[in-house]
Order: structure tokens, then sequence, then C-alpha cells
């Protein structure tokens, strides 16, 4: 079976699935931790180059105070997860908004932990429009690559993005990057992940047709 170099994650549907066991939406994030361990150990063990999880965009912090207050808890435990693992870390973000945990700043240069291995990036407080800054400063690229005006410089092409929770969407993750992404949608909420939604997700990018264009 064919692995994909780089994978992108959308983790979606936590809130739904709090709401469906009558908890408060705030309370589905923590039930998101673990899979996203599961995942990247999945990731690992098939040999999966790089890995892109979606922690939260600017836009999100628009949400009730208690949700945001859980979703930015929640992205600090997975980092600090991460980087107990083999793995080489970078989180991403707009560290100029008081909106990024400053415990995750430390974080914001690519740091290797462990043995190693796959390049895990993790997207905080994300925005396309703060990704694109500089490039949009620019009247024309010239010779230099357009990823060298991304904040998100050094994240190389996706492959296959993979979405929870049933949305069609794309949520403005990683736009120049994902241009050629080939785009699965699970249907179960991020919290119910199991390694088949993985294994599935793989199986049927395995029958795509990736031209990039040609």
């Amino acid at each position: 079976m064919r692995i994909p170099d780089h994978i992108g994650i959308i983790p979606d549907g936590n809130r739904r699935w709090a709401a469906a066991r009558d908890l408060p939406k705030e309370k589905g994030y923590d039930w998101g931790l673990k899979p996203g361990l599961e995942l990247y150990r999945l990731c690992k063990k098939l040999g999966v180059k790089e890995l892109t999880y979606y922690g939260f965009t600017m836009d999100n912090t628009k949400r009730p105070n208690e949700q945001t207050e859980a979703f930015t808890q929640a992205c600090i435990k997975a980092v600090e997860m991460l980087s107990k693992e083999d793995a080489s870390l970078r989180v991403i973000g707009n560290t100029g908004s008081p909106k990024f945990p400053k415990e995750l700043l430390k974080y914001t240069t690519r740091k290797t932990f462990g043995k190693g291995g796959i390049k895990v990036n993790f997207l905080v407080n994300y925005g396309w429009q703060w990704d694109l800054l500089k490039l949009y400063k620019r009247k024309r690229v010239g010779k230099r690559s357009i990823n060298d005006y991304l904040n998100s410089n050094d994240v190389s092409r996706v492959d296959l993005i993979i979405r929870w929770g049933g949305r069609r969407r794309l949520s403005g993750f990683l736009p120049i990057q994902s241009v050629y992404s080939d785009f699965y949608v699970i249907d179960d909420y991020w919290p119910d992940f199991k390694a088949e939604h993985l294994y599935e997700a793989l199986r049927w990018y395995d029958k795509q047709d990736i031209t990039l264009g040609g």
C-alpha cells in the first residue's frame, strides 16, 4: 500500500461528541488527547514522514470563553505529550496574539525530541491570512520559493488530509501546502478515533491517481 509522505489531521467533532453524551461542549476536547497520540504512533510505525495536526484557529477563539480555554489547554497537553515521543516538533501559529498560549512559545522553533524521525507540525492559533501575510506584502515572488514567504515555511506539501466529524471543508488548513492534497472525510467524531479510520483513509488514498496537475 502506498503511504503518503505527509498527512494532515483535522480532528473535528469534539463538541458534538460531548453534546451527544449530555456533557458541556468544552468537555469533549480532553477526550481527543489519547486519539492524537495513538494516531501519531500508528503513522510513525507506518513510515509517514510528516504529520500536521490542526489544533485551533484564530477564528476558533471567538467561541465562548469556557470552550476557548478548554481547547487551548488540550493543545498544550497534546504538544507536551508529543514532546515525550521521538519527533521533530514545531508549533505554528500567531504568537503576536494574546490567544497564543505562552506555554507553547518554546516549541515555535523546531526541536528534536528523543530519537527524532517523524516531523510533526502542530497548528495553534493559526490563521491562513496570518500564514500568508508576508506573501501579501510582496508584489512578486521572483526566483524564491513561495514557501520562503510563509510563516509555515518549513512545512512540506500535504499529500493526504483526513478530517473527522463529517464536515466537507478545509477550514483554512495550510492553503499553500494543501493545494494538491487528497481529502478524506471520516463521519465519526474525533474522540471516537480508531485505527481502522486511518487504515480506511490510506486504502482510499492508495487508489487515487496522483498527478499533481500533470
